[in-house]
């Protein structure tokens, strides 16, 4: 018992049969992040759960700008084997919903079929209680469809391996020497203090390629901001910043540029979330009838379909075979607002709040 908890996480490929693959979302390979714990109460175990739930949450929203409902699934759509699976639903511009990652209370079950025992403070044997949780690269498909565009890549600051793309405009040593070595001190000065501020830039100094040439690969590659300085703006002691959202260019002052891309940065990274936020809380439909949701589906009007819901598996299946959606989760924040409801579906009393959604 001293021993536990006992925590085990690894990253791992995994080969899989899929009779249709949708790139990052479902392919025949993918690399995922699981874990498992194992634990000597179940208080521990569901908190455990619980706490990764809360992590993943965390890395999908302020990491990858990506809203996301924590909830917990039906009994249908739950892990097989678990007492519980927590899960992290996310919606697309399309309407559609995405299972952007699960943590499961295993109980006991996973310990009994596989010996898993411990030993107690009583010196007895007692079977674990045990979790497991992963996400995979099905993250990057959600990210690639919150935020980019008919353009290429929009990839929030956090995570976007450039985040400032400088691009030097410059005739070269051979034709200009003198420009070219006062537009690339003013490039090194301000690379040196925009790493010392933790930003992640990249000079672009290829010689093969025009300026709009790399303008436009950096846009295709969803670089957040772009630096441009040429003869003219060294002069001026200035440099022009672009952004990958749009809106006008800004000519900023050198000294300024490096608290100024700062700035930019931490607030494109909160616009992303807020307009993806609001996508989703505009496509989040509160629901009376059943034939209300069947309609809506039938004319591509999808979203989240919030409900008050009857817990019943005939019932979930019949409309899945009906209609193509399914629960996506019980919300875990809407679950204290059932007296005198009644569901959606069968008119009986409700038991939980349901988000319904077509899904990828």
């Amino acid at each position: 018992h001293r021993d536990l908890p006992l925590k085990i996480n690894q990253w791992a490929n995994v080969v899989r049969w899929e009779m249709r693959t949708r790139p990052f979302l479902r392919s025949s390979e993918f690399l995922w992040q699981e874990g498992h714990t194992a634990h000597a109460t179940s208080a521990e175990a569901i908190a455990t759960a619980e706490e990764m739930l809360d992590v993943y949450a965390d890395v999908v929203e302020n990491v990858l700008a990506v809203p996301v409902v924590k909830g917990k699934k039906s009994a249908i759509e739950r892990f097989a084997g678990a007492d519980e699976t927590y899960t992290i639903e996310a919606l697309m511009p399309n309407g559609w919903a995405l299972q952007s990652g699960t943590s499961h209370f295993l109980g006991q079950n996973f310990a009994r079929a596989f010996d898993v025992y411990y030993q107690n403070k009583e010196a007895k044997r007692d079977l674990v209680w045990a979790t497991s949780w992963g996400v995979s690269t099905r993250l990057l498909g959600a990210l690639v469809m919150t935020h980019s565009d008919d353009a290429g890549l929009v990839l929030p600051p956090r995570i976007a391996p450039v985040q400032v793309a400088l691009v030097p405009i410059v005739k070269g040593a051979e034709k200009d020497p003198e420009g070219t070595q006062t537009v690339m001190s003013l490039v090194d000065k301000v690379v040196d203090e925009c790493e010392a501020l933790g930003l992640r830039v990249k000079v672009d100094d290829r010689e093969n390629m025009r300026p709009g040439a790399k303008y436009f690969e950096w846009e295709r590659k969803g670089a957040p901001l772009r630096l441009e300085v040429g003869p003219r703006d060294a002069a001026s002691n200035v440099m022009v910043v672009a952004s990958r959202l749009g809106g006008e260019k800004q000519t900023i002052a050198v000294d300024e540029v490096p608290s100024y891309l700062k700035q930019r940065l931490d607030e494109m990274q909160a616009k992303l979330f807020a307009d993806a936020s609001q996508r989703l809380s505009d496509r989040t439909i509160d629901i009376d009838t059943y034939e209300d949701m069947k309609t809506r589906i039938a004319n591509e009007d999808l979203g989240f379909f919030r409900v008050y819901w009857k817990a019943d598996d005939a019932n979930e299946k019949a409309i899945k075979e009906d209609c193509a959606a399914t629960i996506r989760c019980y919300p875990l924040d809407a679950q204290g607002d059932l007296e005198g409801k009644t569901c959606f579906y069968s008119g009986e009393p409700a038991t939980h709040v349901a988000l319904f959604a077509r899904a990828f």
